[in-house]
């Protein structure tokens, strides 16, 4: 079923509250977009009066073509795309991925930094953090601000098929078929980081579980991983006062 344009607007919006909420963004940085078709894309962008992820208002998200044109009249009059639009457009370009996310988590940061691998070490605690380890988390060697098409190109070859990618100094991209399914991720690989950054300053190190433990984890499904989560996060939001 198709979702209206003004819902993917609202829920793009909520997406980024929840990102300001469980702190992976710091004051105004971070963006998310949702494919709507081959060329267009609703984008979170900056407008005159920009307060912050914490504060995203359907409003501030706008249609935008592949090359960061507006996709429609009057879509850009008030609003301009993130610099780092390409991040986004770019992966639409060569992946079928639906939804992008970019963040800047500092746990992810300073983990990447001391240059600690988010190996899959946790187990039950969080299975679909545990299998994004097990697939492994591409660390892109770079900090610069990925501001066209060229820098974009070479972080998605730091990033190869994953589904996610740190950005050394920088934050995390990932990416989904829906946008709950890439802000998930983005939360589930900062909690990696937060955690195993917890095991070191305690004088440990994360040791990957083995194959045998690892096979016993089942798959919950996305009306548990996905829908029942996003719930919780959106309950949370309304809970604190910072829901629409």
């Amino acid at each position: 079923m198709t979702v209206p344009l003004a819902e993917q607007r609202r829920q793009l919006a909520l997406a980024c509250r929840v990102m300001a909420h469980r702190g992976l963004v710091a004051d105004i940085l971070g963006h998310i977009s949702w494919r709507i078709d081959d060329r267009h894309l609703l984008v979170r962008c900056r407008g005159a009066d920009e307060r912050g992820l914490r504060f995203t208002t359907p409003d501030d998200i706008r249609l935008v073509d592949l090359d960061g044109e507006a996709g429609a009249p009057g879509e850009l009059d008030s609003h301009r795309p993130p610099n780092e639009l390409s991040i986004h457009t770019e992966l639409m370009r060569r992946r079928d991925v639906e939804s992008v996310v970019h963040v800047h988590p500092s746990d992810v940061v300073v983990a990447a930094m001391s240059e600690i691998d988010l190996v899959p070490w946790i187990g039950a605690y969080d299975i679909p953090a545990m299998r994004l380890a097990e697939e492994g988390i591409p660390v892109h060697p770079r900090a610069v601000l990925i501001s066209g098409a060229e820098l974009a190109e070479e972080m998605m070859e730091s990033m190869g098929n994953a589904d996610v990618v740190i950005l050394a100094g920088h934050g995390l991209v990932t990416v989904g078929t829906t946008p709950v399914e890439a802000m998930l991720r983005a939360l589930q690989v900062t909690e990696l980081a937060r955690l195993s950054l917890a095991v070191v300053h305690a004088g440990g190190e994360p040791t990957p579980i083995s194959q045998a433990d690892r096979a016993e984890l089942p798959d919950l499904g996305a009306g548990f991983n996905h829908e029942v989560l996003w719930r919780h996060h959106l309950a949370s939001l309304d809970a604190d006062g910072w829901g629409l």
